[in-house]
C-alpha cells in the first residue's frame, strides 16, 4: 500500500508539471485477434532464450576475462574499444534504449537491419557489463525487446502467406515486454508500460501472455531474472518478493542447541549403553582425542543386539566427514541434510578447528523456516 500510494501520488505531481514527462507516447496497432493471443506464447519462449542467453553472455565475459587474468583497469578501457568499434557499423547501438518507448523508427526498418542491430546492441551490452562498467539492462531490454519482437513477426510473416502476416508493431510492443521481464522482472510493471504506449486492452493481455511465459521460462530454466542474480553474485540471498534479507539472518548458529551430549570415541558400546540407556538422547556427538569432531553415534542403533558390546564407538559412527558451520543459512543447512541424508548434524567452530558447538536437527531447522516464513506473511498482509 506505501509504494503503491508513493507511485500514485508521484503520477499525479509529474503529470501536473508536464503531462508528457514519461516519454511514452501512444502508438497505432493493428486490431489484436485470436491468433496474437496465441502468438504471445512462443514471443514469450523467444525473448525468454534470447534473455537468457544475455544473462549466459554476461557471466561468459567475466570468466573469460578472470582467465586471462586481465588486471581490472584494463577491462573497461578494452569494453570500450570494442564497444565503440561495434558503434562504427551502427551508432544505433549506443543508446541505452529510452527509444524504444517511441517503437515507430523501429518497426519501420528491413528484418535484416533490425536483425543486425538486435545482435549488435546484445552484444555491445553483454561487452560493457562484462568489463565492469556500471548499470544494468533496464532500458536496454526494452529496445532489445522490440527488436526481438520485430525479427519475430517479420522472420514468421516471411513464412505465412500475405493474408497472416503479423503486425511488427504490436509484437515489438510484446517482445519489449516479454525480454525485460526475463533481464529484470516485474511482470506487472512491464505489462502497465504497454497499456501506457498503447491504451489498449487487448494488446496488454497479449503483453500479459507473453511476461508470464518468459518469466516462467526463465525461472525455471536460469533460476532468476538478472537483477536478481546480479544481487545473488554480491551476496544477496533474494528469492521472491515475500523473501528478501530475512533468510541471511536465519542461520546454523541461530537455530542450533547448544547443550550437546558427547562421549569420546574411544568408548565402548557396552560403557556407552550405560551411560545412554533407550529414550535418554536421540544423537550423541562423539569426539576424538583432541576433544575435536569425530562422527555422531545414533543411541538407537548403539543397542542394537546384534552389536559387540565390546567394540569402540568410533566403529558405529556416522557422518564423520560432515558437519555444518554456524554461518550457514537454512537453505544450506537443508541442502546439507538431503544430501546425506541425515537427522541431525554436528556444528563445528570453523573447517580448521572442529571444535563441537552445536547439534542441529533437519525438523528443527524446517520448523523454523516454516515459523519464519509465515511470520514474514502475517507481517505482509499486515495480520
Amino acid at each position: 500500500a506505501p509504494v503503491g500510494l508513493a507511485a500514485l501520488v508521484g503520477y499525479i505531481v509529474a503529470n501536473l508539471f508536464d503531462p508528457t514527462a514519461m516519454g511514452i507516447g501512444t502508438l497505432y496497432v493493428s486490431r489484436i485477434t485470436g491468433r496474437d493471443l496465441v502468438m504471445a506464447s512462443a514471443v514469450g519462449l523467444f525473448a525468454a532464450a534470447v534473455g537468457i542467453a544475455l544473462m549466459r553472455g554476461v557471466a561468459f565475459c567475466e570468466t573469460l576475462l578472470n582467465r586471462i587474468s586481465l588486471p581490472p583497469f584494463v577491462r573497461p578501457a578494452l569494453g570500450g574499444l570494442v564497444v565503440g568499434s561495434l558503434a562504427l557499423i551502427t551508432p544505433q547501438i549506443l543508446s541505452s534504449g529510452h527509444g524504444a518507448l517511441r517503437l515507430a523508427s523501429v518497426v519501420e526498418r528491413p528484418l535484416r537491419d533490425v536483425a543486425v542491430l538486435l545482435l549488435l546492441k546484445a552484444l555491445a551490452s553483454v561487452l560493457s557489463l562484462g568489463t565492469g562498467f556500471r548499470g544494468g539492462l533496464f532500458f536496454s531490454s526494452l529496445l532489445m525487446g522490440a527488436l526481438a519482437g520485430h525479427v519475430f513477426a517479420d522472420a514468421l510473416s516471411a513464412l505465412l502467406p500475405a493474408r497472416l502476416a503479423l503486425d511488427p508493431h504490436i509484437y515489438a510492443i510484446i517482445g519489449m515486454g516479454a525480454l525485460s521481464v526475463c533481464v529484470i522482472g516485474g511482470p506487472l510493471t512491464m505489462t502497465f508500460i504497454a497499456l501506457e504506449t498503447t491504451g489498449d486492452l487487448w494488446l496488454t493481455t497479449a503483453v500479459l501472455i507473453a511476461v508470464i511465459v518468459s518469466a516462467q521460462v526463465t525461472r525455471e530454466t536460469f533460476g532468476y531474472s538478472f537483477a536478481t542474480w546480479r544481487f545473488h553474485l554480491r551476496g544477496e540471498t533474494i528469492r521472491s518478493a515475500a523473501d528478501v534479507g530475512w533468510l541471511r539472518d536465519l542461520t546454523v548458529r541461530r537455530m542450533m542447541r547448544p547443550d550437546v551430549r558427547t562421549v569420546p570415541a574411544h568408548t565402548t558400546i557396552a560403557r556407552f549403553r550405560m551411560v545412554f540407556p533407550p529414550g535418554s538422547a536421540t544423537h550423541v556427538v562423539a569426539l576424538n582425542e583432541e576433544k575435536e569432531y569425530a562422527g555422531i553415534v545414533q543411541v538407537a542403533e548403539a543397542h542394537a543386539p546384534e552389536l559387540d558390546d565390546s567394540r569402540a564407538l568410533r566403529e558405529i559412527l556416522r557422518y564423520g566427514n560432515t558437519t555444518l558451520l554456524p554461518t550457514m543459512i537454512v537453505n544450506e543447512a537443508v541442502a546439507i541434510f538431503d544430501k546425506v541424508e541425515a537427522e541431525a548434524l554436528a556444528v563445528v567452530q570453523s573447517p580448521e578447528r572442529r571444535r563441537v558447538i552445536g547439534l542441529l536437527s533437519e525438523a528443527h531447522a524446517l520448523r523454523r523456516y516454516a515459523e519464519e516464513l509465515e511470520l514474514r506473511r502475517k507481517e505482509l498482509i499486515g495480520e
